[in-house]
C-alpha cells in the first residue's frame, strides 16, 4: 500500500485551492473544527475539481489566538476536536452536546474552551474506562508518537496546574525537564486518570479525527497544503523539552528574539518575541529536531508552505529589550546544510521535497539561489504588485515562472476588496498618495472597469498566469470587505477570528470555483 508522501499531488501541476483555516469553518461550538463542515467543505472543493485546500497552523494556540505561536509545533489544538466525532465514538451522548446561542459569526475562543473542555473531561472518564482491544490502537498511538507527545504532555499538564502561566515562571522543579516529572507526580497529574493522560488522550483524538479528515480527502482527490512557521513560541513544549536548541539563558529568558525588517506591513519592523536558534547546536545533532518535525508535519499533510523562509538565509536577531525590530541585525542562517538533510531524510525518489518557500520580504539574490537549488516554488501576492515596493514588478502575473503559488493575498493581507476599498487611515500602512497611485496601476493592468469586481479580476489575474499552483483565501472567492481580515500584524487583540456562515459554502461558490478551475486550466482530473 503506497504511503501518503508517495500518493501527493505534485506541486509541479497546474491546479489551484482555497486557502481557509478550520477555525473559520461553520459550526453551532464557537469555532470551526475538524467535524461535519470540515467534511462538507471537502466535498464543495473535490465537485469544483480543486486540489488543494490550504490551512494555517494546526497546533494549540498560544497567546493572543494565533495559530503561529503555538505551545507545541508537533501536537494538535484540542479546540479542533469535533463533539460529534466524539459522540459518534460513543464518548459523548448527543443531548449532551449544547450549541453556543445566540451563534456568532465570528471565532469565540473564550466561548468554545467553556463549553469543549468539560466535555474533554467527560469523554476522557469514559475512555479511561474502557479496556482491552478498545485501547490498543491508543496505547499503539502513544508509543510511536513518544518522541514528541510525552514532553507535550507533561507540559500542557504542568501548564494547567500553574494556570496557564508561562513555563518560565515555574518553579525551578517543574522549569527543568530533568525534573519535571517529579514535580507532575507531586502535584497529583500522572496516572491512568490524570491531567496529563488527559492531554495523551486528546492528542489521540486530534489524530483520529485528522486521518479521517485526510482519507475523505484523498477519497476525493483533495490534497491538503499546511504552513509551518519557521519559529517555535518561547512559551512551548519545543523550547521546555529542550532549551539547548534556542538562543535562551539558564532560566528559559530570551537572548535576544525573532522579527523582521522595516516593511510592507510595519515602517518599524516586526517583533516576533520567539526565542532564536542556536544553529550550531541543531548542525552538531544533524538537524534531528528539525527533520522529526518535518515528519510529522508531512504526516498530515501533502505538502507544506514554510513561513518566513528567508529566515533560513539570514535572519533578523533583534536585542531581547529592544522596543522596536529596528534596532535588529541579520545573522547568517543555516541555509543549504539543512535543506541538504531534509533532503536526504524526506525527498522522493527524485529528490524533490513538498515544500513551498515563502520568500516574500527583503529578497536577496542568494534567497532566490537557495530556494532554486532545492528545487522549491516560491509565491507571488497580487497585492503586493502594483505598489511602490521595490519588488512590486515580480508580483505582476507577466512576470512570474511556473515554478510559482500565486495568491491574491494571504492571511496577513486585507482581502481583497479591503485593500482594493482602503482610502488610508490611522491603521493603514498606506499613504493616502501611494493608495490612489496603486488603485490606479491594479485599474490600468486588470482592465478593470467596476471597483465592486475587483476580487473576481484580481482571482482571474492569478489563475490566467503561468504559476503552477494559485492560491485564493475563502473571503476573496466571497467579495468579502475588511471586516473579515484574519490578521493584521503587530497589532493585538480581533485577529484570527473570521469564519464563514453555513450559507458561504454554498452551491453557487462551487459553481464559481468549478468555472474559474475549468476555464484556466486548473480542473483536477479525478
Amino acid at each position: 500500500m503506497a504511503s501518503d508522501r508517495e500518493k501527493s499531488p505534485p506541486l509541479s501541476d497546474r491546479s489551484c485551492g482555497v486557502l481557509l483555516h478550520p477555525t473559520s469553518l461553520p459550526g453551532p461550538y464557537g469555532l470551526g473544527d475538524l467535524g461535519p463542515a470540515a467534511h462538507h467543505f471537502v466535498a464543495l472543493l473535490s465537485q469544483a475539481k480543486v486540489r488543494w485546500w490550504q490551512m494555517l497552523p494546526v497546533g494549540p494556540i498560544g497567546y493572543g489566538n494565533s495559530p503561529y505561536q503555538s505551545f507545541s509545533t508537533f501536537a494538535g489544538e484540542p479546540l479542533l476536536l469535533s463533539l460529534e466525532r466524539l459522540a459518534d465514538d460513543g464518548l459523548l451522548e448527543r443531548d449532551e452536546l449544547t450549541p453556543l446561542s445566540p451563534p456568532r459569526q465570528f471565532a469565540s475562543y473564550a466561548r468554545a474552551a467553556r463549553l469543549k473542555w468539560p466535555l474533554f473531561r467527560l469523554a476522557f472518564k469514559r475512555f479511561a474506562a474502557r479496556g482491552g482491544a478498545e485501547r490498543a490502537p491508543y496505547e499503539q498511538f502513544v508509543e510511536e508518537n513518544r518522541g514528541w507527545l510525552f514532553d507535550y504532555a507533561l507540559f500542557a499538564a504542568l501548564k494547567t496546574h500553574h494556570g496557564g502561566t508561562s513555563w518560565i515562571e515555574w518553579e525551578e522543579t517543574a522549569r527543568r525537564r530533568e525534573s519535571a516529572e517529579r514535580a507532575a507526580e507531586s502535584a497529583s497529574l500522572t496516572g491512568p486518570t490524570g491531567e496529563l493522560a488527559l492531554h495523551l488522550f486528546l492528542q489521540y483524538q486530534f489524530e483520529r479525527q485528522w486521518r479521517a479528515l485526510r482519507d475523505h480527502c484523498q477519497e476525493r482527490g483533495v490534497a491538503l497544503l499546511g504552513d509551518l512557521p519557521i519559529y517555535a513560541a518561547h512559551d512551548s513544549a519545543d523550547t521546555w523539552g529542550a532549551p539547548q536548541l534556542f538562543d535562551m539563558d539558564d532560566d528559559g529568558r530570551l537572548a535576544a528574539q525573532a522579527g523582521v525588517p522595516p516593511d510592507y506591513f510595519s515602517a518599524s519592523g516586526q517583533l516576533w518575541g520567539n526565542p532564536l536558534y542556536r544553529w550550531e547546536v541543531h548542525r552538531d545533532e544533524a538537524y534531528r529536531w528539525w527533520l522529526s518535525r518535518l515528519k510529522s508535519a508531512l504526516g498530515r499533510f501533502d505538502a507544506l508552505r514554510l513561513d518566513h523562509f528567508i529566515g533560513f538565509y539570514r535572519y533578523w536577531r533583534v536585542p531581547a529589550g529592544a522596543l522596536t525590530a529596528y534596532e535588529g541585525s541579520y545573522r547568517e542562517g543555516p541555509g543549504p546544510h539543512l535543506f541538504e538533510a531534509v533532503r536526504r531524510a524526506l525527498g522522493d525518489a527524485g529528490g524533490h521535497l513538498p515544500l513551498i518557500a515563502e520568500d516574500l520580504g527583503v529578497v536577496v539574490p542568494e534567497v532566490k539561489a537557495l530556494r532554486a537549488a532545492f528545487g522549491l516554488p516560491g509565491m507571488r501576492v497580487l497585492q503586493f504588485a502594483f505598489g511602490d515596493d521595490p519588488e512590486a514588478d515580480s508580483y505582476k502575473p507577466h512576470n512570474f515562472t511556473r515554478d510559482s503559488v500565486v495568491y491574491t493575498g494571504t492571511h496577513d493581507n486585507d482581502t481583497t476588496v479591503g485593500w482594493f476599498m482602503d482610502a488610508g487611515s490611522a491603521a493603514s500602512t498606506r499613504a493616502p498618495e501611494a493608495i490612489a497611485r496603486e488603485r490606479a496601476a491594479a485599474f490600468a493592468y486588470l482592465g478593470l472597469g467596476d471597483a465592486r469586481q475587483i476580487h473576481v479580476a484580481m482571482i482571474r489575474a492569478a489563475f490566467s498566469s503561468v504559476a503552477n499552483l494559485a492560491i485564493v483565501p475563502l473571503q476573496d472567492w466571497l467579495g468579502l470587505d475588511a471586516s473579515a481580515r484574519m490578521n493584521r500584524p503587530g497589532t493585538l487583540g480581533g485577529n484570527w477570528e473570521w469564519r464563514a456562515r453555513d450559507d458561504d459554502l454554498s452551491e453557487s461558490l462551487g459553481e464559481m470555483l468549478a468555472q474559474m478551475a475549468h476555464t484556466y486550466g486548473r480542473a483536477t482530473a479525478r
